[in-house]
């Protein structure tokens, strides 16, 4: 998975510059490699004891391989670029667009989705001259057989790492959707899915303790849109 934040400050923040001093005001992306996190970046966060390694002049396959044979938790990738930077590292990679959804019910559970052993949420791959807002709604439909989908916002975009027959990078745009169906739901089987279920708070964080490193970021993001984090 893979997260773009940026913030802009001028004289006319200056306040809210002030009250979020808190926060790390940089430009990073993230790639998830199983549930190793590399970090594309131009600056580091202040005593940081986190391995770093220099994008320019890296060999790019051998610094995945060194992060699939490690299992590192999480590494910096330093930029003096970080845009022309992150270009040529996703040059590397057959890139895949995907649409998602964290979708809540009127009583704010979530809902997921379970598939080889692992909750998840409901995502799918973008189809031709599709828009990524459709995308995330049919498959979060098909997914679970779930009606009344509504996006609320963007979420986050999450970007992961899998090897299938060439080196390849899914994409992930989330939304934050809402849906007052009360009908049955229904897995979609075909795809390997087995459960679909709303889960309250207690439930997601019992679930997300045996889920993909990715769908955690997107509930922290759905968390922080709520003033939780």
């Amino acid at each position: 998975g893979f997260n773009f934040i940026a913030l802009i400050c001028n004289k006319c923040s200056a306040v809210f510059f002030a009250v979020s001093l808190f926060k790390i005001i940089a430009q990073m992306y993230k790639v998830f490699v199983n549930d190793s996190l590399i970090i594309l970046t131009d600056s580091l966060p202040k005593q940081n004891k986190l391995p770093v390694y220099l994008f320019e002049g890296l060999c790019v396959e051998g610094f995945l391989q060194k992060i699939l044979a490690n299992s590192t938790s999480k590494v910096f990738l330093l930029c003096t670029n970080l845009e022309q930077s992150s270009a040529l590292f996703f040059e590397n990679f057959k890139m895949i667009t995907a649409g998602g959804g964290l979708v809540l019910n009127p009583q704010k559970e979530i809902l997921f989705i379970y598939r080889n052993d692992t909750w998840d949420l409901p995502k799918g791959m973008v189809e031709k001259e599709e828009s990524i807002e459709a995308t995330a709604l049919r498959e979060v439909a098909e997914e679970c057989g779930i009606e009344s989908l509504s996006i609320d916002q963007f979420l986050i975009t999450t970007y992961h790492y899998f090897y299938r027959n060439e080196k390849c990078l899914k994409k992930t745009h989330w939304f934050l959707m809402h849906s007052n169906f009360e009908g049955i739901l229904k897995p979609q089987e075909e795809e390997g899915i087995t459960q679909v279920v709303f889960k309250d708070k207690t439930a997601t964080l019992k679930a997300l303790q045996s889920s993909y490193a990715n769908i955690k970021l997107v509930y922290n993001k759905y968390l922080d849109l709520q003033g939780y984090n």
